[in-house]
């Protein structure tokens, strides 16, 4: 191999980013690779989490696995198991959660598409759809707010499912018992 043409990754000094630009977006980069730690922790060693962090601005951020309601019982109580409904709850978040990586995968792999090769002029695609941007970036304002309408309608609606799954949960536990009564 030739002389290298880049310094390759380099070790950076822990004190305190002076720029502010810069610090904000070391900040930015790096909650996004823990996160994504945090998860494979979770993934690999079937762990519950919980982060809690603050941005220089000040906004919060957090990560919790399942939930911050479990994380926060059993922080408080380290001996207790968590309920049926909790598992489910926790099992249905990972599912969306999984869901949502993948579309996220998708619009990484069409943004990526994007800007490799430049899309044709008309802005159809090869099954005749037509394109309403060329890569992420382009989002207008009014997509942007479409985008967190869809986003709060989808978890109002995940929210009502899983209530609808607690309910069914309990319903079904309790004649389960009832059933074991009448049975003796």
């Amino acid at each position: 191999m030739e002389g290298k043409k880049t310094r390759g990754r380099q070790s950076i000094s822990m004190k305190k980013i002076e720029n502010e630009d810069d610090r904000y977006v070391t900040f930015s980069k790096r909650r996004s690779g823990l996160y994504k730690q945090d998860s494979e922790l979770v993934k690999l060693c079937n762990i519950d989490i919980g982060i809690v962090l603050f941005s220089p601005t000040g906004k919060p951020f957090s990560f919790f696995h399942p939930t911050s309601e479990a994380i926060i019982d059993r922080f408080l109580n380290p001996n207790m198991q968590l309920s049926e409904s909790t598992r489910l709850v926790a099992a249905h978040a990972r599912h969306k959660v999984n869901q949502l990586n993948n579309r996220r995968e998708l619009f990484d792999n069409i943004k990526e598409a994007t800007s490799a090769q430049s899309l044709p002029h008309d802005n159809m695609n090869e099954n005749g759809q037509r394109y309403q941007w060329e890569s992420i970036e382009q989002f207008n304002a009014d997509e942007v707010k479409k985008y967190e309408a869809l986003l709060s309608a989808t978890v109002f609606n995940l929210n009502n499912r899983l209530k609808h799954l607690k309910n069914e949960a309990s319903s079904s536990s309790s004649s389960e018992a009832y059933s074991e009564n009448t049975d003796n």
